[in-house]
């Protein structure tokens, strides 16, 4: 009874603060006995675009999968809307949060777009008109209103991304938890993906979580920013809080955002008396216009 008490306490509380994925993982090894994740606590709150910030191996694709419920044997408790997430069926995660692979060859197995991003609907039970509506509003929300019928194989890279988010909003996903999303992508696909999200983010309500190891477009986007090092997070806070120094980055095998590293470089090597290190073109412009103004 005392359990059961417990548990609604703290369901009340997630749901009073706002907070969709609260994540306390006390470890996850590998089934070699390698621990992949340690100490790691974060909540996600409803409406926020969050950024897991690390180098390559340094565990952001296995936290995606756990937080996604595709990995459960681990010490510690995620909870899902106040509910653990342990003991929740695959049905009942996936209705409400998705997870976008690095490579949407991975992902994308149909051959028409539509085709591919109705399956999910389908599988739900949804009538036929409704699955029809549900795909013809996910493709306009990605751009991609037009290429129903085009086969996945004619697509490019940014566009077979794009379906992979399409399926997940099809089938009603409020949360979308996306690994890499910029990666494989040119400078302007990279553009055009972060301010996809953004809109998905903003305009939908969509709540988002990505791993990323983009320095440069996180000041741009994100809420909150949390940095992962060797399976462990060891900072996080708003982007302007987690930048500091070139060498806590480096510590991390990261850099600063090229525009903070110029600046940094100024104030510390040059003596210009900059008041903070700005994260991005605009901030930087404010701060040089208003010291030489």
């Amino acid at each position: 009874m005392e359990d059961i008490k417990t548990r609604q306490n703290t369901e009340d509380r997630t749901q009073i603060k706002g907070i969709r994925i609260s994540v306390k993982i006390d470890s996850f090894k590998y089934p070699d006995g390698t621990t992949a994740l340690y100490d790691i606590s974060l909540e996600i709150k409803r409406g926020e675009f969050i950024g897991i910030l690390g180098s390559n191996g340094s565990g952001k694709t296995t936290l995606l999968k756990v937080i996604d419920g595709l990995m459960k044997d681990f010490e510690g408790n995620i909870l899902l809307d106040g509910a653990n997430i342990k003991k929740l069926s695959p049905k009942e995660i996936y209705k409400k949060v998705g997870l976008v692979f690095q490579n949407p060859d991975d992902q994308l197995f149909a051959t028409t777009v539509f085709e591919d991003v109705a399956f999910g609907p389908i599988n739900m039970g949804f009538p036929e008109d409704e699955v029809i509506s549900r795909v013809t509003t996910a493709l306009k929300d990605v751009d991609m209103n037009g290429h129903a019928k085009k086969s996945i194989h004619n697509l490019s890279f940014g566009q077979k991304k794009r379906v992979c988010i399409a399926g997940l909003l099809a089938m009603g996903h409020e949360m979308l938890l996306l690994d890499e999303p910029t990666a494989g992508l040119d400078p302007m696909g990279e553009y055009k993906m972060m301010n996809l999200l953004k809109k998905l983010n903003k305009e939908n309500g969509v709540t988002i979580v990505m791993a990323t190891h983009s320095v440069d477009l996180v000041p741009l986007f994100l809420n909150r920013l949390y940095i992962l090092s060797k399976g462990h997070i060891i900072r996080g806070g708003i982007p302007e809080d987690v930048f500091t120094a070139p060498e806590d980055m480096s510590n991390v095998k990261l850099r600063l955002p090229q525009i903070a590293e110029l600046i940094y470089k100024l104030k510390h090597e040059d003596n210009i008396p900059f008041e903070k290190i700005p994260l991005t073109i605009g901030e930087a412009r404010r701060e040089i216009v208003r010291l030489y103004a």
